[in-house]
């Protein structure tokens, strides 16, 4: 990623530090909890080290926010510290109980004091005391606040590499694939702080997560112009901690998440989470969290399924999180694992003219409905009933002409000119070969594509950019 010049302020005026802003009451309806991988929750050690799972840790901060990620090597990325009044103090104990030695991705979602209020002691501690910060990634948009002025002190007294960081930046987390969808160049709205958060979206094997910082409707609205189904995540961590001008209809429903987590106080002035969105929320059956009731909510994947855990049991229904017990922040013990939740191969975001899916043209998007590596037999003489089966999701027709389909070898296989696929339809493509039809195409391979014990698809537009990428 090009780095960018960041300027550390000599003078700044202090200002009286604004939180976030919201308005709610509560309401109740059970929509339930899943179905438990396990008869009963078990006690779980999360990860401190590479284990092969993507964990993700929302430590329990009270009105704030902090994410933990620890990646399937051990490395570690670390988004938002905390709220100023606390000084880093819950993150930093955090950090320690999990044996945390290094961060090697610190990411500042923007520069609003209750997300940067642990940033200084991080680094002070991380740079004297442990094995030091790799990288800090940061919107650029600066804040007039002894705690911003703090920040920006320690990174200059530690000589911590930090990166101005915008949409289509990359950051090399090993073994996870990260897209930064924001903020755009220009910012937008003015350089609000809120709307021009830095958003992340997470991939590992079949599983996503996505960090909007606090996203408020318009940079939300940007997001779902430029990315479409793009955003379509596994678990999404509700932006501006549930606020009322964030989480709105139109962005829920591109991200279509299976849980969703809140990071606020119980007793929040702000009245975080808001009825409003709360309401948004349940008329969607979404399973939601929130750190002041289920205490730190953890995830932990594995590629394929993700399992849920928290502090204490408590309601996943919207309308029912206050019906829950208040879980002050810093509170130690161990998780469990409550429920689980299954990946589905998701296209990779990518930007493009016009805000069209990622996973192809318009409102067209390409999806795997079957992966059928192991023919019957013989496999040398019956390599057509080895075979992948696509099918079109969206609402209007898909041209796939120039469109390949690639196995973890190279292999490579390329639609023809002027093949296209009509909303919901299927088109199977067979390793042998044929006659190639509106439902069956030929890779016209003289031996095995895909390998019975695991491979993965991936499917590149015309452009050249990754659409869809599927392991087994």
């Amino acid at each position: 990623m090009e780095r960018r010049g960041f300027v550390v302020l000599l003078t700044l005026f202090l200002v009286v530090i604004a939180g976030c802003t919201g308005i709610s009451t509560p309401d109740s309806n059970n929509i339930g909890e899943p179905d438990s991988p396990t008869e009963e929750p078990v006690q779980t050690a999360t990860a401190v080290a590479g284990n092969g799972t993507l964990d993700v840790h929302f430590i329990n901060v009270g009105q704030s926010v902090s994410t933990l990620i620890v990646g399937p090597t051990g490395e570690t990325m670390l988004i938002d510290t905390g709220d100023f009044t606390d000084d880093g103090e819950y993150v930093l104990e955090y950090l320690q109980e999990h044996n945390i030695e290094r961060i090697d991705y610190m990411i500042t979602s923007h520069n609003d004091a209750d997300h940067i209020g642990g940033n200084a002691a991080v680094i002070e501690y991380y740079e004297t005391e442990s094995d030091g910060i790799g990288a800090i990634y940061d919107p650029g948009i600066s804040a007039g606040t002894e705690t911003y002025t703090e920040y920006l002190d320690a990174v200059e007294t530690h000589d911590v590499t930090l990166y101005e960081t915008r949409e289509g930046d990359s950051i090399p987390f090993e073994g996870v694939d990260v897209s930064v969808l924001g903020p755009p160049a220009p910012y937008i709205e003015d350089e609000a702080r809120n709307e021009n958060s830095i958003v992340l979206k997470l991939q590992f094997g079949q599983t996503t997560f996505l960090f909007p910082g606090d996203a408020e409707d318009d940079q939300e609205e940007y997001l779902v112009e430029n990315y479409g189904s793009g955003l379509e995540s596994t678990v999404l961590k509700a932006g501006h901690h549930g606020s009322k001008s964030s989480s709105t209809g139109a962005f829920l429903d591109a991200v279509d998440p299976q849980a969703v987590v809140i990071s606020s106080a119980y007793d929040s002035r702000y009245d975080h989470p808001n009825e409003e969105t709360l309401q948004r929320l349940a008329e969607r059956s979404l399973r939601t969290y929130w750190t002041a009731t289920h205490g730190t909510v953890v995830f932990v994947s594995n590629g394929n399924t993700v399992e849920v855990q928290t502090q204490r049991e408590a309601p996943t229904d919207p309308r029912s999180l206050r019906d829950g017990s208040a879980i002050e922040p810093g509170t130690s013990g161990t998780v469990q694992t409550r429920a689980l939740l299954t990946g589905e191969a998701v296209a990779t975001p990518v930007l493009t003219d016009g805000g069209t899916d990622t996973a192809g043209a318009g409102k067209g998007k390409l999806v795997i409905e079957e992966i059928h590596a192991d023919a019957a037999g013989d496999e040398s003489s019956n390599l057509n009933d080895e075979y992948v089966v696509f099918r079109n999701d969206g609402s209007e027709a898909l041209d796939l002409s120039g469109w390949t389909v690639e196995d973890e070898a190279g292999k490579t296989y390329t639609f023809a000119d002027g093949f296209s696929l009509d909303p919901g339809a299927t088109v199977t493509l067979h390793t042998g070969t044929g006659t190639d039809g509106e439902t069956n195409l030929y890779w016209g391979s003289g031996s095995a594509i895909w390998n019975n014990a695991g491979d993965t698809v991936i499917v590149t537009n015309s452009e050249g950019a990754v659409v869809l990428e599927e392991s087994y």
